[in-house]
């Protein structure tokens, strides 16, 4: 195979990728404000049934991002989008995306929901403030795992947010929404 025919090759797998991934970010982005809201809703429902843990750091938290559904696909070239609510007092004060990028050995195509609970008034201030908050800058947030949950309590939330990954659906080597940029969008 020659050097052109491998740029072409290459070429054409970033787009089939980068295609595919617009087919799904535009289904992810189709809910109307109330379908997000009962997404929403349903989602953190789902989350307390398998994490009771989260329902305890719900009560805590000052306010609640929660993104129901998040398409993540990729072929060498990848990225995630989904739209979701944040909660303050049980009510919904704002709609938000999630976006993410990404490169290197990846290949496939996933769905899943996340939810971050900002426990500080520190980081729903700086989500209010900023043009957007790309997780891994600004407020810390705790990736709960299996481990890390076994030893929430309340004189061990010290971290200004604490992000749960759940409902993982489809084949994809690597979760993580470290990079992913959380930005206000209107509904």
């Amino acid at each position: 195979m020659t050097q052109a025919q491998r740029v072409l090759q290459r070429f054409l797998l970033v787009a089939a990728a980068t295609l595919s991934l617009a087919a799904f970010s535009h289904q992810a982005s189709a809910a109307s404000a109330e379908d997000l809201n009962a997404d929403a809703a349903q989602a953190l429902q789902t989350l307390y049934k398998t994490h009771p843990e989260a329902e305890a750091l719900s009560k805590k938290a000052r306010a609640i991002l929660v993104f129901p559904k998040i398409i993540k696909a990729g072929l060498v070239f990848g990225g995630s989008y989904g739209e979701g609510v944040l909660n303050r007092d049980s009510q919904v004060v704002g709609y938000y995306n999630s976006v993410s990028a990404s490169w290197g050995w990846q290949a496939g195509a996933e769905s899943y929901g996340y939810v971050v609970f900002l426990m500080s008034n520190k980081a729903v201030k700086y989500l209010d403030a900023s043009k957007g908050w790309e997780i891994g800058v600004g407020p810390t947030v705790v990736v709960v795992n299996e481990g890390v949950a076994k030893n929430l309590s309340s004189s061990t939330l010290k971290d200004d947010a604490y992000a749960f990954i759940f409902d993982q659906q489809g084949l994809m080597a690597s979760l993580s929404i470290e990079g992913t940029k959380i930005s206000r969008i209107k509904r």
